[in-house]
This record gives C-alpha cells, structure tokens and sequence, in this order.
C-alpha cells in the first residue's frame, strides 16, 4: 500500500510545529481528528497505542524519517499522515539525527500482512536519497502529494 492512495492533501503538514516526538505524534493525530478519519472518541485510544508502539523502540528509522504506527480495532481502514519539519524534530532515532518527514499510519487490528506491507513500501520509497531531497524542496502539501504519486510509480 503507497503513500500515494493513502493520502490526501489534507492529511499532509507541509511544516509542522512539533519539535519532539509526542507532540509531533499528536499533531498528525489530531489532523486526521479533525479531518473526520479518526472519531474524536478513538483519539486516545489510538494515541495510547502509538505510545506503546514508540516505547518498545523508537520508529524514527534514520536518515531523517520516523514512521510511527499501531494497530487499532476502532479502524476499519489504514489511515495515514505525512509530516515534514525543515527544522527537525527530536525523535529518538536510531542514528540519532533529528526527523524531517513523519509518516504516521494505523492499521485496522488484524490485517498484520497490510501492517508489514505498508511499513515496507513507506520505509522504502522513504529510503530513496531523491525522494528525500525532492520533499524536503516541495512548497506545499500538494507538491508533497505529487511527488508521492509520481515517485510511487516508478
């Protein structure tokens, strides 16, 4: 599952505001709050997931990207975000470095296969040194979709 048919504009943050880990977490969790895709009710339910997620081992991956995720029952599709922070966020990463593109996305519980699949395609399209540097130059959450959906292909 891409990125591409996960996102909408909308659910994109050209420049986000956190500057650490959980406040960037809630910060995509309360855009798709407020966009409809997660009940207002759910919302700390599927916070509380993603926390225990984090704290089994950071999701910041290395090379700038962190892709925090969980399972919940209160989904009954996979529904994602992007964040990007020219300034960086402190994550806790494995290198260390500070995160530029957050990519946040939860999966109904039990649909393990879709879990490890879109972990996968997100972890490697995001290892891509060029779709990094193209990001990192999009002005906006539509170039940052576009280049999502022209990358995707490839």
């Amino acid at each position: 599952m891409s990125l591409a048919s996960l996102l909408s504009a909308e659910q994109i943050i050209p420049e986000m505001k956190a500057t650490e880990r959980w406040p960037a977490i809630v910060e995509l969790i309360d855009l798709l709050v407020s966009l409809g895709k997660i009940k207002p009710a759910d919302r700390d339910s599927i916070l509380a997931s993603l926390k225990q997620r984090e704290e089994t081992m950071s999701t910041g991956i290395g090379f700038g990207i962190a892709i925090p995720h969980c399972s919940s029952d209160r989904l009954d599709d996979v529904v994602a975000a992007f964040g990007r922070s020219t300034g960086g966020i402190e994550f806790d990463a494995l290198d260390n470095a500070p995160v530029k593109f957050v990519v946040l996305f939860i999966v109904p519980k039990n649909q393990f296969q879709t879990h490890l699949r879109t972990l996968a395609s997100i972890a490697k399209f995001l290892n891509d040194r060029s779709v990094r540097e193209s990001l990192a130059e999009a002005k906006s959450a539509d170039e940052i979709l576009s280049i999502f959906r022209d990358r995707s292909q490839k």
